[in-house]
């Protein structure tokens, strides 16, 4: 017999005042400034804008006291996390580690603007007509799934763009940090009570109480959120096993995104079968989750067959470049070292030539039978007798 749980727990952990957040805010942007100018990055400096910015909007609009969520923290561990996993994939190719650094700006504003913004386009429009402040306030809550990964698409479209590096290769390794962003955020909406899953026959299931406000009874529903997390721990372990089984660093190029919105928005789609209707009429045959799943799985299998197909070789740019100098060094060392053999071949040749035309001819006559001689080749002695 499966199981009921009453789900009741209230998703703040402690609050914060407006002012505290505001600081910390204008620290973080100070630090980017400072570090922009210090280095000489606008990637930097842009960051310092945006945190600005950040404070500046907190400052007008958020209450005098902050709740500190659940759901924000674990926003930070997916950034933090996303981070380490983007490193780990970037330096075992022998790529520089301040590349994932650098793509940290990128990913916090592709995630936070294309989350907020995939809510209100496709969930809440009409709140967002009615007060459009209220786009800004996403410490109110309202992130979607599938505008972060358009936001995450776009900031790493940006950030190879700009540095040069093959969109592909980059959302390869970006992979990994995607399936443990979208596992920890349903993380956070099950810590919100939110995004709930639909009623089920009665005899199992979660309750609601802080969702299904003023309804009693409390009606159980699918733990969708549960299903969602599930998914996203398989879809890890399925990238982790698809670039083990491909030779991690001899896999084909794009391998491993074409795998992971194969493998997610597959799952995506059936599991919204079982989560409330949101954002569309109830007599859709198709939720907003599956109608938004459905361009992933497609990409996600094209992107298989394109891979497999082309097969380009997985390699960070400027590691290859770098195998290229190596290997014309180590061509011409041999060069060098065959040039080198020759010379002491021809210096082990050349002395015996030298000693042979040094060394004193032997003559042809005894100089002594010689002197007995005259030079009409007559014998002296026999001349003087006569």
């Amino acid at each position: 017999m499966l199981p009921t749980v009453d789900w009741d727990i209230s998703p703040t952990l402690t609050s914060l005042p407006r002012s505290a957040v505001v600081a910390v805010l204008g620290g973080f942007a100070g630090i980017s400034f400072i570090y922009g100018l210090v280095r000489k990055e606008k990637d930097q400096l842009w960051s310092g804008v945006f945190f600005a910015v950040l404070a500046a909007v907190v400052a007008n609009y958020m209450p005098e006291s902050y709740g500190i969520r659940y759901y924000s923290l674990l926003f930070v561990f997916v950034f933090l996390g996303g981070h380490a996993l983007l490193k780990w994939q970037i330096t075992r190719a022998r790529g520089p580690a301040e590349d994932a650094n650098d793509f940290i700006i990128y990913g916090v504003l592709g995630v936070l603007v294309g989350a907020r913004l995939g809510h209100v386009l496709f969930y809440d429009l009409d709140k967002a007509l009615a007060d459009p402040a209220w786009v800004l306030k996403i410490w109110t809550g309202g992130l979607a799934s599938h505008g972060a990964v358009l936001g995450l698409i776009t900031a790493m479209w940006l950030f190879c763009k700009r540095r040069g590096i093959p969109f592909l290769e980059g959302a390869d390794r970006f992979s990994f940090s995607a399936a443990l962003g979208a596992t920890l955020v349903r993380l956070g909406n099950l810590l919100n009570s939110e995004i709930v899953g639909k009623p089920t026959d009665g005899t199992w299931g979660f309750r609601f109480p802080r969702f299904d406000e003023n309804v009693s009874p409390v009606p159980l529903r699918h733990p969708s959120q549960l299903y969602e997390i599930t998914l996203g721990l398989f879809v890890l372990l399925c990238l982790y096993l698809i670039d083990r089984k491909l030779g991690r660093e001899k896999r084909p190029r794009g391998a491993l995104i074409a795998s992971f919105f194969a493998i997610y928005f597959t799952g995506r789609f059936g599991i919204e079968f079982f989560k409330e209707y949101e954002g569309i009429s109830p007599d859709s045959p198709l939720r907003m989750g599956q109608i938004l799943s459905l361009p992933g799985m497609l990409l996600g299998y094209y992107g298989l067959y394109w891979s497999f197909k082309n097969r380009l070789p997985a390699a960070w740019p400027g590691v290859e470049d770098e195998d290229e100098d190596d290997e014309r060094d180590d061509e011409d060392e041999r060069k060098d070292d065959e040039e080198d053999e020759d010379d002491e071949d021809e210096r082990d040749d050349e002395p015996d030539d030298a000693e042979d035309e040094k060394a004193p001819k032997e003559p042809a006559v005894d100089p002594d039978v010689e002197g007995e001689f005259d030079k009409d080749g007559r014998l002296k002695r026999n001349r003087e007798s006569s």
